[in-house]
């Protein structure tokens, strides 16, 4: 399940008699993506500070949540699964509950425990055939958020199945853009960007005193922006499929997994998710590629301070009932 590239949303300024204020930027990969963190402040020093926070911060919870170091506890509780339950920190224990209040609102169509299919389907040049329905039956059995246990009075988690996994692909990167945010908002940051592969979160206005503004692009024309999207206090996530992708007898298989089913999601090329916590943007932007355009325009109608934009494999633009845009002209 993942992820958006950062070619399909950029960061502009409308210009505009400005204040004394100055963009200082660093991008740096984290998380095994880009990230581009924006700090807006008259102070190179106080900016640059709370930038190298925020890296911080952000690679503070890699090490958290990564199932690849075998020394954290996201690790553990995988190494644990159908033994016994593993006390974690505090802050994963309520990450993995949020994960699973989202699993519960769309049904399902977003599962952390979906990383058991991680080996199963890859979106490259290695592909050259769909894996047999025994090898994703199989994958997929040890999908299902219910066998997720979390036992607050002892702060720990177990999943009931030996073979089952977590992953936070569809939610991690979003968590890191917040908790960034929150940091460098501590030390004294009024405005600023931290865009984490796509999920981005914003905060205040930009140098000139404008919102900072984020291109849809055209998916005719990934270099093309369709239409812009004010942003100010608020974060905007998107999913995507325009690299990661496979074709098999002219279907067209997004590199997002449905975790109900194990095979990958058709019908869409992208969903944009507007909302103010870029943690529930980012799981929902995986969700709604999983339900589809219908279903999934119809959760994020019901979701207050929510709307979305989906683009279709038709290049079809469907929207929430509230979502403005604006021209690109």
């Amino acid at each position: 399940m993942k992820k958006l590239l950062i070619m399909l949303m950029v960061i502009v300024q409308l210009p505009m008699i400005g204040q004394n204020l100055e963009r200082h930027t660093k991008v740096i990969k984290l998380m095994g993506s880009r990230f581009e963190i924006t700090a807006i402040h008259e102070n190179p020093q106080v900016a640059w500070n709370a930038i190298n926070a925020g890296i911080a911060e952000i690679s503070r919870i890699e090490r958290l949540i990564s199932s690849w170091d075998s020394n954290s506890q996201t690790s553990e509780v995988i190494s644990q699964a159908g033994i016994q339950p593993v006390r974690v920190d505090k802050e994963l224990f309520d990450l993995i509950s949020r994960a699973l209040q989202v699993s519960k609102i769309t049904d399902g169509a977003f599962d952390i425990s979906y990383a058991s299919m991680d080996k199963i389907w890859k979106f490259d040049v290695r592909m050259t055939e769909m894996p047999s329905e025994e090898v994703v039956a199989q994958a997929a059995s040890k999908i299902d958020y219910h066998n997720v246990i979390m036992n607050a009075s002892d702060q720990t988690v177990f999943l009931k199945q030996k073979g089952m996994k977590i992953g936070f692909g569809a939610i991690g990167k979003g968590y890191a853009a917040q908790k960034a945010k929150e940091v460098m908002s501590g030390m004294g940051i009024k405005n600023g960007v931290v865009n984490a592969s796509g999920d981005l979160v914003a905060w205040g206005k930009n140098e000139k005193g404008d919102p900072f503004q984020v291109g849809i692009a055209d998916p005719q024309n990934n270099e093309q922006v369709l239409s812009w999207l004010n942003v100010e206090n608020t974060s905007v996530v998107t999913s995507g499929d325009y690299e990661r992708f496979v074709m098999f007898d002219n279907v067209r298989y997004a590199h997002i997994i449905d975790p109900r089913t194990g095979y990958p999601t058709t019908g869409i090329k992208s969903v944009t998710i507007i909302t103010a916590n870029p943690e529930l943007a980012d799981a929902l932007s995986t969700s709604v590629f999983v339900l589809g355009v219908e279903k999934g325009i119809a959760l994020i109608n019901q979701l207050p301070g929510v709307e979305c934009l989906i683009i279709t494999d038709q290049d079809q633009i469907k929207t929430s009932e509230n979502l403005s845009l604006n021209d690109k002209s």
